[in-house]
């Protein structure tokens, strides 16, 4: 097996991280639409809220259902139907008036087709074409993609929503969402999958049913679950709910956008280092560290003056954890069980970390209603990143082969 990647290899990344920078870019903005779409609608903040929770469950729940279309009828035609659906949905959210034709269309359609576009078909294509030995780094690579897209469309969506209005930002995303079908194509035209190792070899013995039962049955895939529940609570709460934190310290929307943007360039840096610490360290150690950060780094938000400046610093700091938990996670899930169904095993823990995103973006609208502020939200983030943290810790990193026999 060849010590460096090849052409094919290097050009699969490339579009894969370009497909998961338009549509993370797209589905992290969301954000920024909703005080625009309120004074619109005149939909109530909660009820606003609830469609963008709805959303991140809708994204997670297409990660495993799209992961495992993409390994029975392969990843193009499933990159194809998300991209048309992530169009449509974004197209026809302009024509949304009410809480229900919002949960439709931001909450179903567009978060679904996003969904299909993200990380449980992409990674899941990567790892089966790159040597094992490169699988952290690709899967870093690829995310990083998804970061660059937050820290490219945020600001993109504010200058949009300012220029001519929300309605028409909202049309040039569903543009830019059919800009996924070109890549995917090129995306499936790489060569074929590196030649299998021995956890692939075994795997490629089991149903898909046979080998999900096999995870499930898997403490150590429980314990990412768990992990991943409380990083997506940390990402849709913020991500959601930041500009209302911007302006309740009486900050210009402009900050905010500029904080989404910080925390995707971040997010480059970590996403890379993250995808090669996995080849150097134990990455449930990584996962470890990553969490506990968090809970440190919101303390000290908590503590300081909320300036701009503190934003700025804050969006840095979190961004560079943001997403840096994908690589160790896909690579864990990797080690344990191979990579014949990694589209849909990883995809399952992606739905895990939705769940968390949910009540991350609909607990945040319930608190400022009830308490007219955040405090209580960051004071569960910082819990529950300690909780993450310590949960990775009995993670069994054994031999793939290992793993994926039953017990």
């Amino acid at each position: 097996m060849s010590e460096k990647l090849g052409r094919g290899a290097i050009l699969l990344m490339v579009a894969a991280a370009a497909i998961l920078m338009i549509t993370m870019g797209i589905r992290q903005s969301m954000g920024l639409y909703i005080a625009p779409i309120i004074d619109s609608t005149h939909v109530g903040y909660a009820a606003m809220s609830f469609a963008m929770a709805v959303g991140q469950l809708m994204w997670g729940l297409a990660q495993p259902t799209f992961g495992a279309l993409a390994d029975r009828y392969g990843a193009y035609r499933t990159l194809l139907a998300g991209a048309l659906m992530m169009a449509v949905g974004s197209a026809l959210t302009p024509f949304a008036t009410n809480e229900y034709a919002l949960i439709a269309t931001i909450g179903m359609l567009t978060a679904a087709g996003a969904g299909a576009g993200s990380f449980g078909v992409l990674i899941g294509v990567v790892a089966n074409r790159v040597p094992a030995h490169r699988r952290s780094v690709a899967s870093g690579f690829v995310n990083a993609g998804g970061s660059l897209g937050q820290f490219v469309f945020a600001p993109l969506n504010q200058w949009l929503i300012t220029s001519i209005s929300w309605m028409g930002a909202m049309w040039s995303m569903a543009v830019a969402a059919l800009a996924t079908i070109p890549l995917a194509r090129a995306m499936t035209r790489t060569p074929e999958p590196q030649s299998p190792g021995v956890a692939a070899q075994v795997a490629s013995t089991l149903s898909l049913r046979q080998q999900i039962s096999i995870a499930a049955r898997d403490r150590s895939y429980w314990c990412l679950h768990a992990g991943f529940f409380t990083c997506g609570f940390h990402i849709a709460f913020l991500v959601t709910h930041l500009p209302g934190e911007v302006k309740l310290c009486s900050l210009p929307a402009a900050v905010a956008a500029s904080s989404i943007s910080i925390i995707g360039l971040a997010n480059v840096a970590g996403s890379l280092w993250a995808g090669w610490a996995g080849g150097v360290y134990r990455m449930k150690y990584l996962l470890f560290f990553n969490y506990l950060s968090r809970a440190a780094i919101i303390a000290l938000y908590l503590a300081a003056p909320k300036t701009a400046v503190t934003f700025y610093l804050l969006a840095a700091a979190l961004g560079f954890t943001w997403l840096a938990t994908v690589p160790p996670t896909a690579g864990l899930i990797g080690k344990l069980f191979g990579v014949r169904y990694l589209a849909t095993l990883f995809g399952l823990t992606v739905f895990t970390h939705q769940i968390g995103a949910f009540f991350g973006a609909w607990l945040g609208g319930i608190a400022l209603v009830k308490f007219g502020d955040y405090n209580w939200m960051w004071y569960a983030d910082m819990a529950l990143a300690v909780f993450a943290a310590f949960i990775n810790l009995p993670i069994r990193e054994s031999k793939p082969q290992a793993a994926a026999q039953p017990a």
